[in-house]
């Protein structure tokens, strides 16, 4: 089973390593990591994914507690909260195809960012499902680059951490 953890930290020296270090020391692996800034230029948020029972939930986030710089844990539920990705994706483009990946693009509401004569760079969000379907469709073309952020995650109305 799948888990999103949102992770509050001060924003200090240190503290992804240390935090990455809990995951690799007890054996967990992390599925996806993004940090960023808050609204308070002093708190980073982590948003961590992480796979195992809710025994393994449980003691991951009893051992982010016990660290110094955690402001806060919090387990955010599918249902309970908005999540994204966000992809880049060169893929090759020639004048022969280039309509048909344009068309795929549009329909997923996605948009081209760079054009060169062979390939095209394309910028696509949303869920992690969504992602994979367009990389599945861009595949055939062949798709020379991705990179991919990893999922954001944030509580749905007026509940926050």
């Amino acid at each position: 089973m799948r888990h999103t953890l949102a992770v509050l930290v001060e924003n200090k020296f240190g503290v992804l390593s240390r935090v990455s270090g809990l995951f690799s020391r007890r054996g967990y692996n992390i599925d996806s990591l993004a940090v960023g800034i808050t609204e308070d230029p002093n708190i980073s948020r982590m948003t961590i994914v992480v796979r195992g029972d809710d025994h393994v939930l449980e003691q991951v986030i009893k051992q982010l507690n016990k660290l110094i710089d955690v402001i806060r844990v919090m387990d955010l539920g599918a249902e309970e909260s908005v999540e994204r990705e966000l992809a880049l994706i060169k893929v090759n483009a020639d004048k022969d195809n280039r309509a048909e990946i344009i068309q795929i693009v549009d329909i997923f509401r996605a948009r081209i960012v760079d054009v060169a004569a062979r390939t095209l760079t394309i910028e696509v969000t949303g869920t992690e499902g969504k992602i994979e379907a367009i990389e599945n469709l861009l595949k055939p073309f062949g798709i020379k680059e991705m990179a991919r952020t990893g999922k954001i995650a944030l509580n749905r109305g007026t509940k926050s951490p």
